[in-house]
């Protein structure tokens, strides 16, 4: 299991206000029922597409993007989008910031995720992760081959698939360094020449007056603890997503020099939007 990333200083204390526990209610109710909702759609439609799309998903594809931003409208939180998604197949390669990122990079373009396989044991997330089509994999160097063999088929059904290179999750104010191990799978043949890469940046703009780290989730922050907070905030902060100019591996000697490339424009984009970055 991957450690936490830690800055070594405690996160900003939160105190919510008596709207903000009204909200709390209100917007959890309302995502919760999103999200039941979303499921459902979601099976009813793989269950028609599948005899006759096989690994595609033309229809349920879909049902995570309307999903996300749903539910970032139902917390309140705006996001903009700057920049190009890729079209077609390919990996697209993002920094982490918090469990938040799962709508806001699900809203700005239909994307698969790729997680650590111990995300497949959380309970009710595991669910609604696997009916959205995520992969999990192994960060070991045993299993390449058949990560390898997975990708090429996601990539063939015209899947574009979401790699958090960093391993982790950090304070939303900087971009840890970049794994390479899951690179080399771009570098298959048939993939080098074909695949896309596309680095994103996902920002997050505190709320008013709030710590910059405000959305961050690193250390021993608990999940439950998080989204309480995130639920009662007023006024909200908003995020944004800076999609960068895609590149092909075959550009490039090797995997380390292609994972280099998308770190340096994925910190370049959060360090304009937010400013100087923490060393």
């Amino acid at each position: 299991m991957t450690k936490p990333w830690d800055s070594g200083e405690p996160p900003p204390e939160v105190h919510a206000t008596p709207l903000g526990w009204a909200l709390l209610i209100l917007r959890g109710g309302a995502l919760i029922l999103t999200m039941i909702a979303a499921l459902l759609v979601n099976l009813v439609l793989r269950g028609i597409e599948y005899p006759f799309a096989g690994q595609r998903r033309p229809l349920s594809g879909q049902v995570p993007r309307v999903t996300s931003r749903m539910a970032l409208r139902l917390m309140g939180i705006g996001i903009t989008v700057r920049g190009r998604p890729m079209k077609g197949a390919g990996a697209i390669v993002s920094n982490h910031c918090s469990w938040l990122d799962i709508f806001t990079l699900n809203a700005g373009v239909p994307v698969f995720f790729v997680a650590k396989s111990e995300v497949a044991g959380w309970a009710g997330i595991n669910v609604i992760a696997r009916a959205a089509g995520t992969i999990f994999i192994e960060r070991k160097s045993s299993e390449a081959r058949r990560q390898q063999a997975l990708f090429e088929t996601r990539f063939a059904a015209g899947d574009r698939l979401l790699f958090f290179p960093e391993g982790t999750s950090s304070d939303g104010t900087r971009v840890l360094p970049f794994k390479t191990s899951l690179f080399a799978a771009f570098f298959a043949d048939g993939l080098r020449e074909n695949v896309q890469v596309q680095p994103v940046t996902v920002v997050y703009h505190a709320p008013p007056g709030r710590d910059p780290r405000y959305y961050g989730w690193w250390g021993d922050m608990s999940f439950g603890t998080d989204l309480i907070k995130s639920l009662a905030t007023v006024p909200q902060g908003r995020a944004e997503l800076i999609y960068h100019e895609p590149l092909i591996p075959a550009q490039f000697p090797d995997r380390k020099a292609l994972a280099q490339t998308c770190e340096v424009q994925v910190r370049k984009g959060l360090q304009d939007a937010l400013g100087r970055l923490p060393v």
